[in-house]
């Protein structure tokens, strides 16, 4: 799920023609990559695709020529910039599992306290 609010940039590393694909190679500093999932949803530039596959600091996403055609991802090369949102989910449940209370830390005293 993705909202049409960006949440930061990466880099085009590779564009790779495969029979009917389009490989598109993008890499992203640390603190989008952990939203980045196989199978999960990403933007690039408004345009919501699958992540085919994740590394370290860079992922896949292949496409089609059709939508190479009708959106901007046709007029990109290697080394552009692109915009990306990474999917809702992960930082939702980001949010859900920090503490209301920064502060306050995960102890084995407080799961004892609390039934665990």
């Amino acid at each position: 799920m993705v909202s049409g609010h960006i949440d930061g940039t990466g880099k085009i590393e590779t564009i790779e023609k495969e029979d009917n694909a389009i490989w598109y190679t993008i890499s992203a500093k640390p603190d989008l990559m952990k939203y980045i999932v196989e199978k999960g949803s990403v933007a690039i530039d408004g345009i919501s695709l699958t992540v085919a596959e994740v590394e370290n600091l860079n992922f896949k996403v292949s496409i089609i020529p059709h939508t190479q055609k009708e959106t901007n991802l046709g007029s990109k090369i290697k080394n552009d910039t692109v915009n990306i949102e990474c999917d809702m989910i992960g930082k939702y449940v980001e949010k859900l599992l920090q503490p209301k209370n920064k502060d306050r830390k995960l102890t084995e005293e407080f799961l004892r306290q609390n039934g665990f």
